[in-house]
């Protein structure tokens, strides 16, 4: 073959001619050069021989390379020369562009080199000859004129120039005329003569300007010229490209041709047919490429197919979250002679051959018989020697015999074809048609040529493999290949593609032309085919049930895995039994868990699988049976996927509602229920088979067992599997020895039984001696996995195998160590050890396609595969996929493949083998270290994506790059598919590495991966990465860091669907962002990358410039789970080591308060829990619920003791028990009766009942008299006998009246009881019936006592009082109670009685200090509902709500540096700030006279401000540079800024009620103060010496019933804009003294704020709505409502314009902040920041607000124009929003009073009528 003839000498010959050019010049040149003096010309660009010189060297220099390169066929001289003209060509088209662009440049250089031209000219008489030549020729004189040639020094004008040309010029600027003698002296003189004598004599224009127009004028000839030349240059270099193409091919093709010679290909049955049969939902997809063609053809386009579509596939599976695996072939394939053959059909073939003793003799040599095959095979013994011509001639005579054996009907035709099939015939026929389910990813490419024909078959067929005299395949071939795919055709006629290729000229080969179109075509194709292929397969398995693909997955792998398993006889029938009889026994009733335990090997995991298929005799045939292999895949190594995916298919298949958790960690609660329900409602008997229960995880914070139910309820049976030490979680759960199945060995006649069993479903059988051999090695019995490695060894020994070669392991380990041998010697050692090695030190496992990556940027394993032989290209290295493929085979027993990460990866499947495998190759820490080097390498993509890893090959002498084409690992897969793989795999390689600084930098250092992590595996991964990274170094940045995202957990949990990003860089930005000046490298970093992350997005969103929430070292400690019904009770054991809380839904939940760890989730109650007592040093608990029920529980086992129903309980809104452990009796007290049962019995002791009492009821119990008190409505007060219940006393105390008791608390130190009342009493009542009454303001909500009970506090209205309780009574603490902002639910007192901390319906906490009388020293909180318990021990605060499903637990000692305010600026409207929040002015305390200046930068007070009154709210004029101070007196107080001292006095109006409000008009021009009722208007004016504010100007009265104003605005033109509390919205004109009703909110009027054009006015009100006014219309423009479902208090706080007006920026209770476009009303962005805010003010690009937990919010808004319509704000918040427009609203009208012409036009007139007004 050669390259095309005319292309070659077409270049050669312009080559040749430019050549011959170049040489010419080079030569006139050389001699013009030296024929000059040396020296005469200092400028290259002046000499026209340099120049004509150096374009004759380049040209001489580029064509030779071209002219010798197109006659050798060299392809480097070719590149040389293509190059060479490229680069000229590119500086020739650069150097005309910046001519043109910079033509006045180009002039002035030209103009210098003419100069110096000139000054040269007598020194050089080629330049002297070439200027009098263009001086002639364009009849100009000099540059720019004739006066110019004064530059040269012979011809200069000055008087002392001795020349005697001086003021001449050339002969060649004179005007020629028709002289017959040349005079050379024309010029003398004529530069002395002026220019209308000089251009007589001489042309005075310059040459410059006559070159130029003689350009312009003959353009399109120059333009001619130079596109001539340029495109001389294109044609040139596309002739050598083209020849550079073709030279390369012909190279290839025969370096192919040779590379396929020396090593035919060949293939593994069991591999490809594996690959065959997997499917895309297994997560990969396998291709099989053959073709008919020569070879170099199918070795181009399967290079082609490498490096282009493989790739291209590649990408597109991962963007679908699936792997690919192609397996490209390019021939039918080696024919090998058969493994096996029929002991009647090798008779056949025998016989045929009697006649020919040679043949005879060579078949006795390479088949020997088995006679343990069932019935007797002829088995392939292969000769050591044996070559591959033998085979052959082995094959060649089977097929002779075969063909005679067929016309004579002794063998059947498939019998015969069977001999003609090549292996890769065989591995598709095993992958597609042998399979039940033939799997959807595998896809068969054909390439075939159109015109091939396919012979008949007769005659004597040529050898296999070999080719027709003109290269094609032979004739049987064509016709196995046409069989083969016929049946394809046929039956799966979607997994064939067929690519037709029409033959080319050449007969040799199929090539079209031109060939690079046909490959790129063909990888198109290619690339289309599987890639609709994909989705099609993706389509069909996303039917049934519309779950997920993932949980479809675990139940399908699962299933296969059990059915796997319980295919092989079960190894201890007698114990399967005895489990099914009792199941059976336990079907209708309660009973424990049971558990089978047993040494690793035992085969559990077998009996269990059984177990699966044995129940539904026993239970009957509708039992549902949940199996699950711990371990084996993600969902099922963690305990909350494991739980969900349980219920989720319990759900599926009762035909229950599909469970949805309300928040992360609720699933064991739905775990438990589900069970009750599924026994409950009498449905179908559940199993749930749960392997190897020490390979599950638990979530932090929780003990193993916590989760696991105690009792299981009747047709509900649990069964778990652990290792014989039994698994620590079950050491928590009492199981009985009647409950617990041990697994032992198997005996020897069990051994000997199972060896059967096995041998008779495989049809085989052994010899007497291999049978001895077997019993000698287990003379004892052994354990399942020894015995079954050495049955399945057994299965494989023929009967004419020497017993010397017949070995048995007697253990696991043994067999594993064997295995690894044998594996060393058949392939590569350094293969072997590699593979097992990278599965070893994987975390999760690894696919097939990562391995063979992975083991491809091996450099060693490289090495020594291609050792003897280079590898077959130089562009792409990878290890051939037969060698892995054969590797797996032989390990298929040993591996297991598990799900994780989305891929069904593969791991090791015995314990043993991993402990062999490690300590046999990864004993030495660098070779550990070297392995996840690689690994890491691999999963960070260092060498995908083209780059190039070195490696130093046997056939190469130094080292070479080479691309190794390894799966691209990038972050993201798609916009949607993250790579999981990446995200679980890298951090733990860079960790086992040692790369810890490029771990830290890369992945905790980069937000990118953080977000990703944190999105897709959650924030509880991410945390567990930090974890191990800490546990080998301490890093505190990093310690900070974890904190931050076990913060952000609850967080993400309760978003709608899949958190965003933005979500969590603002978590981060807001939490870290006091760390940040601190922690610069990383947290500082993350921070700035999260700003700009935000600042990319093209959607709006709020940017944090500093944080706001609380940070890692804040009080928030972390979140406990609880119920999602909320907390209703909450208790703390009296030993501080229990905590135990009670929720709506009648569960209850245990913690340790050492490490807040889970014990128990106790179910009983059905309803919600009322009240609980734990007695008994924290190991027992007493609970009652709304279900007429007492339950006792043991605390340390988690178990139901007693359940005592209380058939009389009356009202039980109310409850009290009271726990007497000496006498052992528990009390009950509901709101009428009093109820005692003994503990130990249930058995009732006694019932007080409503006839003795007198309605509502407290008790307490005196356990050293052993009296019981109660207290009743009215005063009643008994003493009764404790132990009887009978009536001992009772009296009436005075004072009391018709008040109830609301609650009590015993103080059994001074054996007392103090009771609290509905009207404010506080009763004190010692065991002898003495009484003490004092009275507070309101009805006592609850009372709390310290630990040495010499505290106590009262809450009662918005108050707390504490009291000082002794001996002689109680006396008030304080000089005043503690004051809340809504009504007190609950208190805890320090044990060292310093701090008492209180909650109110404001969903806070607030933390008195009682050293310094009761000083408000912090606000906690960010529940977002009321807090109505509080638990305290030591430094930690417990905090739940009913309304909440967690609990949040507070350090009280945490790190107050970070909290620039202090808690007493948290009440709204008393907020100011200026200077851009560098100086906020709140009032000290709630009722304080004293105003803070509080210095934000500096994080310190200032000034402190004295008032005469206590503070009501602030104002501050930045503009005039005032503060304005309103006070309960009804002064106003004005402090300029500048100096404060020198404060003014607004005087209080005459009814001198309490200054509400204070509002400005936007340039500060005028002041409105507001009274409930009363509005003044004041103006502002500049004075000499400052601001002067003078009376009243105007001012008016709302008279308004019942309602008082609650929100003003002040607009120009003394308009005063307030709202109501009544919800009622005025415009009152003071010019006009004329008041515009305002449509009204339904709900208190919050907020009125005024755009800085004053032209909208913004108003929110108490229901969340938020209202747009136009105020020169006077009516409004959107109503936009928000508010979120999830949040127990709604309103708008506060609001406030953008500095341009378009947006509007609102806080509100909820716990958000929101932006609004004023133009359309639409809801731009929703930030949760975990507080409520105070006072919001706008800066230049964003705004500042302040939070009632006292921390400054400063944001930037970030809105992108314009925004996608597909933006939606709240894709991750559970919320309401709608928005109504005025134009709309009149549609609505008109629609609706549409028939009514009167009423609507009445409505147009009224509304015209308001708009003049």
């Amino acid at each position: 073959m050669r390259t095309n003839q005319i292309i070659k000498y077409t270049l050669f010959a312009s080559c040749y001619l430019f050549w011959v050019a170049g040489g010419l010049m080079v030569a006139v040149g050389t001699f013009a050069r030296l024929s000059k003096e040396g020296g005469a010309v200092d400028s290259l660009l002046a000499d026209p021989s340099v120049i004509l010189l150096a374009v004759g060297i380049l040209t001489f220099c580029i064509t030779f390379m071209g002219c010798l390169g197109a006659l050798r066929d060299l392809p480097l001289l070719l590149k040389m020369f293509a190059w060479s003209l490229l680069i000229v060509f590119i500086l020739q088209v650069v150097a005309a562009v910046l001519g043109f662009l910079f033509s006045g440049m180009v002039m002035e250089k030209a103009s210098f080199v003419m100069v110096q031209a000139i000054a040269r000219y007598r020194d050089n008489l080629d330049l002297q000859n070439l200027i009098d030549y263009i001086q002639k020729k364009f009849e100009c004189c000099g540059v720019h004129s004739y006066t110019d040639w004064s530059q040269n020094m012979y011809f200069d004008c000055r008087d002392s120039n001795p020349s005697l040309e001086r003021c001449a010029v050339p002969f060649s600027c004179c005007v020629q005329h028709e002289e017959a003698l040349l005079n050379t002296m024309c010029g003398y003189g004529t530069q002395g003569l002026r220019l209308w004598q000089a251009e007589n004599m001489v042309h005075t224009v310059g040459c410059l300007e006559k070159i130029g127009h003689w350009g312009q004028s003959n353009l399109l000839l120059v333009a001619g010229l130079a596109l001539g030349l340029l495109l001389l240059e294109v044609g040139a270099f596309s002739l050598a490209v083209v020849l550079i193409y073709q030279v390369n091919f012909i190279i290839q093709k025969r370096r192919s041709a040779r590379r396929r010679s020396q090593s035919p290909p060949t293939w593994s049955e069991s591999s490809s047919a594996r690959l065959l049969q997997s499917s895309v939902m297994c997560s990969s997809t396998s291709l099989w490429l053959t073709s008919q063609g020569c070879c170099e053809d199918s070795a181009a386009e399967r290079d082609a197919l490498m490096e282009v579509a493989y790739p291209e596939v590649q990408a597109f599976c991962q963007k679908q979250g699936l792997m690919f695996e192609a397996l490209l072939g390019n021939q039918y394939g080696h024919c090998p002679a058969p493994l096996t053959i029929q002991n009647q059909e090798f008779e056949v073939f025998r016989a045929h051959f009697l006649g020919e003793p040679h043949t005879v003799q060579l078949l006795a040599q390479w088949y020997q018989k088995d006679e343990n095959a069932v019935p007797p095979l002829y088995v392939l013994h292969r000769p050591p020697q044996a070559s591959p011509a033998q085979e052959k001639s082995v094959l060649l005579a089977l097929r002779r015999a075969a063909r005679e054996a067929e016309r004579h009907g002794l063998i059947s035709g498939e019998r015969h074809q069977l001999l003609h099939q090549s292996e890769m015939h065989r591995e598709i026929e095993a992958g597609l048609f042998s399979a039940g389910d033939p799997g959807l990813g595998a896809l068969v490419f054909f390439r075939e040529a159109e015109d091939l024909a396919v012979p008949q078959s007769g005659g004597e067929s040529p050898q296999l493999g070999e080719r027709e005299a003109d290269g094609a395949p032979n004739s049987e071939d064509q016709q196995m290949l046409a069989a083969l795919k016929g049946k394809i055709a046929a039956l799966h006629p979607q997994q064939l593609k067929v690519h037709t290729v029409p033959r080319s000229r050449d007969s040799v080969c199929l090539w079209p032309k031109p060939r690079s179109k046909y490959l790129k075509e063909l990888c198109k194709q290619f690339t289309a085919a599987t890639s609709q292929h994909v989705l099609a397969s993706l389509r069909s398995q996303e039917g049934g049930h519309g779950q997920s693909r993932r949980l479809l997955q675990e139940l399908a792998h699962h299933q296969a895995l059990g059915h796997e398993k319980s295919r092989a006889p079960c190894w201890q029938e007698a114990l399967l039994d005895r489990i099914c009889l009792r199941m059976k026994q336990d079907a209708s009733q309660a009973h424990a868990p049971l558990v089978v335990r047993g040494p690793p090997g035992c085969g559990k995991t077998t009996l269990l699988c059984h177990l699966s298929r044995a129940v539904q005799a026993v239970l009957g045939p509708g039992a549902l049976v949940v199996l699950r292999l711990l371990g084996t895949s993600q969902l099922s190594s963690s305990l909350d996927s494991l739980l969900h995916s349980i219920c989720l298919q319990v759900s599926l298949a009762l035909g229950l509602p599909a469970p949805h958790p309300e928040g992360a960690g609720n699933s064991v609660l739905l775990f438990h229920r589900l069970l009750l329900q599924v026994s409950h409602q009498g449905m179908k008997p559940l199993i749930l088979l749960l392997d190897s229960m020490e390979q599950l995880g638990v979530p932090r914070g929780a003990h193993a067992a916590f989760w696991l139910p105690k009792i299981c309820p009747p047709k509900v049976h649990l069964i778990l599997s652990t290792l014989l030490a039994g698994h620590h979680a079950l050491h928590q759960v009492p199981i009985g020895p009647e409950d617990c199945f041990e697994m032992g060995p198997l005996s020897r006649e069990e051994a000997g039984e199972a060896l059967a069993k096995h041998l008779a479903a495989a049809g085989r059988t052994i010899t007497p001696a291999q049978l001895a051999l077997f019993q000698q090695s287990f003379p004892e019995g052994g354990l399942a996995l020894p015995v079954a490695l050495a049955i399945s060894e057994a299965q494989r020994w023929a009967s004419h195998t020497p017993l010397l070669a017949q070995a048995i392991s007697l253990s696991a380990t043994e067999e594993a160590h064997r295995l690894c041998g044998f594996l060393e010697q058949v392939h590569s050692p350094i293969l072997v050890k590699r593979a097992l090695s990278y599965l070893a030190c994987s975390r999760s496992g690894l696919s097939e396609t990562e391995l063979k990556d992975i083991l491809s940027l091996d450099n060693e394993v490289l090495c020594e595969i291609y050792q003897l032989r280079p590898p077959p290209s130089m562009a792409v290295l990878r290890i051939p996929p037969l060698l892995w493929a054969r590797l797996h085979q032989d390990l298929a027993k040993w591996l297991e493949e598990r799900w994780a990460d989305g891929f069904l990866l593969l791991g090791f499947g015995h314990r043993e083998f991993s402990a062999v495998v490690e300590g046999r190759y990864l004993f030495a820490p660098e070779e550990r270290t070297r392995c996840h080097l690689i690994l890491a390498d691999f999963f960070r993509g260092t060498w995908s994506w083209g780059m190039k890893k070195p490696v130093e090959l046997p056939s190469s002498s130094k080292p070479v790059s080479i691309d190794r084409k390894v799966t691209p690992q990038p972050l993201w897969f798609s916009n949607t598919t993250a790579n999981q793989r990446k995200l679980s795999e890298l951090p733990f390689h860079l960790l086992r590495a040692g790369r810890l600084e490029e771990l830290q930098r890369d992945v905790f250092g980069n937000m990118n991966w953080v977000a990703c992590k944190a999105v897709v595996s959650g924030v509880e991964g991410l945390a567990k990465d930090i974890e191990a990274y800490l546990a080998q170094t301490s890093c505190p940045e990093l310690q900070l860091l974890q904190n931050v995202f076990l913060l952000l957990q609850p967080v993400l949990s309760s978003m709608e669907g899949q958190a965003e990003v933005s979500i969590i860089c603002t978590e981060v930005l807001a939490r870290l962002g006091f760390l940040a000046p601190s922690y610069p490298s990383l947290i500082g970093n993350l921070c700035q990358q999260c700003k700009d992350w935000l600042g990319a997005r093209p959607h709006p969103v709020f940017i944090p410039l500093c944080g706001f929430l609380y940070p890692p070292e804040g009080p928030l400690r972390k979140t406990l789970l609880g119920s999602p019904k909320g907390t209703t009770v909450l208790e703390l054991s009296p030993d501080r080591r229990v905590l135990l809380a009670g929720s709506r839904d009648g569960s209850m939940i245990v913690w340790d308060t050492g490490d807040l760890s889970v014990l128990h989730v106790l179910l009983g109650h059905s309803a919600e829990v009322r009240c609980v007592r734990i007695f008994g040093k924290g190991t027992r608990a007493a609970s009652a619920a709304l279900d007429h029920t007492l339950r006792l529980w043991s605390l340390a086992s988690g178990r139901e003791e007693l359940s005592i129903h209380n058939s009389h309980a009356g009202g039980q809104d109310w409850s009290q028990l009271h726990v007497d452990e000496k006498n052992g009796i528990v009390h009950w007290v509901s709101r009428s009766e009093v109820n005692a049962w003994h503990l130990e019995t249930a058995v009732p002791a006694f019932r007080i009942s409503t006839e003795a009492l007198d309605g509502w009821l407290l008790t307490a119990v005196f356990v050293p008299r052993l009296v019981l008190v109660t207290v009743s409505e009215k005063g009643a007060l008994c003493l009764w006998q404790g132990g009887t219940g009978q009536l001992h006393s009772k009296q009436t105390l005075a004072g009391l009246g018709e008040e109830a008791p609301t609650c009590s608390v015993l103080l059994p130190k001074l054996g007392r009881m103090m009771a609290g009342f509905s009207r404010g009493s506080l009763l004190t009542v010692s065991s002898d019936g003495n009484s003490l009454l004092e009275k507070l303001p309101e009805g006592i909500r609850f009372l709390v006592l310290s630990e040495d009970e010499c505290l106590l506090a009262a809450g009662f209205g918005r108050c707390v009082r504490v009291f000082s309780v002794d001996s002689k009574g109680s006396r008030s603490l304080l000089a005043s109670d503690l004051m809340h902002n809504g009504e007190v639910h609950a208190a805890a007192i320090s044990t060292d009685n310093t701090t008492v901390f209180t909650s109110s319906c404001g969903e806070y906490i607030w933390v008195w200090s009682l050293s310094q009388q009761g000083l408000l020293t912090d606000v906690l909180g960010d529940t977002g509902a009321p807090i109505m318990h509080l638990a305290l021990w030591d430094s930690t605060l417990v905090s739940a709500s009913p309304h909440a499903h967690y609990l949040r637990v507070w350090d009280l000692g945490y790190d107050r540096r970070h909290r620039p305010l202090p808690p007493s600026m948290a009440c709204p409207r008393r907020t100011a700030l200026s200077h851009k929040a560098k100086y906020i002015y709140f009032p000290q305390d709630n009722d304080s006279c004293k105003v803070v200046i509080w210095d934000s930068e500096e994080g310190r007070a200032g000034e402190v401000l004295d008032a005469s009154a206590p503070v009501r709210c602030l104002e501050v004029a930045e503009q005039r540079g005032l503060l304005f101070v309103g006070l309960a007196s009804g002064a106003v107080l004005v402090f300029p800024l500048d100096a404060r001292q020198d404060a003014g006095c607004i005087p209080p109006a005459e009814n001198q009620k309490p200054i509400n409000h204070l509002a400005l008009t936007q340039q500060e021009e005028q002041l409105a103060t507001a009274c409930d009722d009363l509005v003044q208007v004041l103006d502002i004016e500049q004075g000499g010496s400052g601001p002067l504010i003078q009376r009243p100007t105007y001012t008016f009265y709302t008279q308004i019933p019942g309602a008082a104003i609650s929100s003003v605005a002040l607009l120009p033109g003394y308009r005063v804009l307030y709202g109501m509390t009544s919800g009622e919205l005025f415009l009152y004109d003071c010019l006009q003294a004329q008041v515009f009703p305002l449509e009204a909110h339904s709900s208190r009027v919050t907020c009125l704020e005024t755009s800085y054009g004053e032209k909208w006015a913004v108003s929110g009100s108490a229901d969340s709505l938020l209202c747009l006014w136009d105020v020169e219309l006077c009516h409004w423009k959107h109503k936009m409502f928000f508010q979120k479902q999830d949040s127990f208090s709604h309103g708008v706080l506060c609001a406030c314009f953008s500095k341009d007006d378009r947006y509007v920026f609102t806080g509100s209770l909820d716990q958000s902040i929101t932006a609004w476009d004023v133009s359309q009303g639409v809801l731009l962005a929703v930030q949760l920041v975990h507080t409520s805010i105070t006072r919001i003010v706008p800066t230049a690009d964003g705004f500042v607000a302040t939070t009632r937990l006292g921390y400054l919010i400063t944001e930037r808004f970030h809105c992108p124009q314009p925004i996608s319509p597909l933006y939606d704000p709240l894709r991750n918040v559970k919320a309401t929003c709608k928005v109504e427009d005025a134009l709309s609203y009149l549609d609505q009208v008109k629609i609706r009073f549409g028939s009514d012409p009167a009423t609507y036009n009445g409505f147009l007139e009224i509304m015209k009528e308001f708009k003049s007004q």
